[in-house]
């Protein structure tokens, strides 16, 4: 008997890329110490105590283990439209908001509201390798946007603008970005903006990272000060890093009513409604945790000068790009390309990363290792293990 085929789509899309690295770890002999996993990025300390019980409460809630409308609780979608405005100065208002089970899947939804099968969807490169997947999986296609480590990899509207085809719906911007830790200038997120406005197209900027930005950097860019902002922009956002609940799978889109109108047919087919249990929690967090995010930024720009000064000060590796929770680091030359490399360093090292080509074409000297997973003592011990590669 002939087994029935799968989706071709699913099947033509590479395999996920942190279980990948992890299966690594597995033959590892703990022959350097113990293993430094810098693959995933994942707050590397609890969330607030006073959160923390909050969400224990809505998890325990009947009232939240019922189904919610469809786009999350209004108190937290208000509240979470107060502090863009705060922050952006913008309009956004509640009505803008959707509550999603995650960022990835707000990723997801929005290429299924905005593209259809066979349409282009413009990746900066180094891409965040969820994006790709998710295109892949809906019969999409990836336009490579190439950045380079000498423009600190900030994506060029200008090459952005020589790549369009007629085929192209949308451009992703991801700043802080995943995977380089490149914060994007404001003019340069505006001249994105006004590039796809004048060719008819989505601008769509994930910001799950921007509570980890300094003050100095708000607001991160004008584009909610347009008051046309709603007929061109898609914005995405996480509380996973900011409020360390990634594994309750809490995030945020916010678009005009046009989006809104089809994005309601999604939200229903795809979550029903996000994960309840947690929104009571959040939505007490995002006004009253302004002075712990402060202090979580302070740790990972702690992490990140060690990281700096530590890996900063080895002669054949070099880092490209370090902000946030990442950096991206330069291969050593004549060395083996970036698979080779992650999986000894995984295997004979102890030192998880992921490799470059996850990120796209163009990587095989790239190594990416988010630092802010772990603490200060095993980032001193990462310039070590990098040393230690067979060679």
């Amino acid at each position: 008997m002939n087994a029935p085929p799968l989706s071709p789509r699913i099947r033509n899309t590479f395999a996920a890329p942190i279980p990948t690295a992890k299966a690594w770890a597995n033959r590892y002999d703990g022959r350097a110490g113990p293993t430094i996993d810098l693959t995933q990025a994942v707050p590397g300390y609890p969330t607030h105590p006073d959160l923390a019980s909050r969400l224990a409460e809505g998890a325990a809630s009947p009232v939240q283990a019922r189904y919610g409308t469809i786009d999350g609780d209004e108190s937290l979608r208000e509240v979470l439209a107060a502090d863009i405005n705060r922050i952006y100065g913008g309009d956004v208002g509640a009505a803008d908001v959707a509550i999603t089970a995650g960022a990835n899947l707000a990723f997801t939804m929005a290429m299924t509201v905005l593209c259809g099968v066979g349409d282009q969807v413009m990746l900066p490169v180094p891409w965040y390798f969820n994006n790709a997947m998710a295109l892949s999986m809906q019969g999409l296609e990836a336009l490579p946007l190439p950045c380079r480590a000498e423009d600190a990899f900030v994506p060029d509207p200008d090459r952005a603008a020589a790549l369009i085809t007629p085929r192209t719906r949308a451009i992703v911007l991801i700043s802080p970005n995943n995977p380089t830790g490149a914060i994007y200038p404001p003019d340069v997120i505006a001249r994105f903006a006004a590039l796809c406005r004048s060719r008819g197209i989505w601008l769509i900027v994930d910001e799950s990272y921007r509570d980890f930005l300094p003050e100095t950097a708000l607001p991160p860019h004008p584009l909610f000060k347009d008051p046309e902002w709603r007929d061109g922009l898609v914005h995405l956002y996480s509380f996973s890093k900011a409020y360390c609940v990634a594994g309750h799978r809490v995030g945020a889109m916010v678009c005009g009513p046009r989006v809104r109108t089809e994005l309601n047919k999604v939200l229903d087919t795809m979550q029903i409604c996000p994960p309840r249990g947690p929104l009571p929690g959040l939505t007490w967090a995002v006004d009253n945790l302004h002075e712990w995010k402060a202090g979580n930024r302070a740790i990972i720009a702690e992490r990140a000068r060690v990281f700096r000064e530590g890996v900063g000060q080895l002669q054949d590796w070099h880092i490209d790009a370090l902000g946030t929770y990442f950096a991206y680091i330069r291969i050593p030359e004549g060395e083996r390309d970036a698979m080779a490399v992650g999986e000894t360093l995984a295997t004979e090292c102890g030192l998880l990363s992921l490799v470059g080509p996850f990120f796209g074409p163009g990587q095989d000297r790239h190594l990416r290792l988010a630092f802010a997973n772990v603490g200060l003592e095993a980032i001193a011990a990462v310039p070590d293990r990098l040393r230690a590669l067979p060679r």
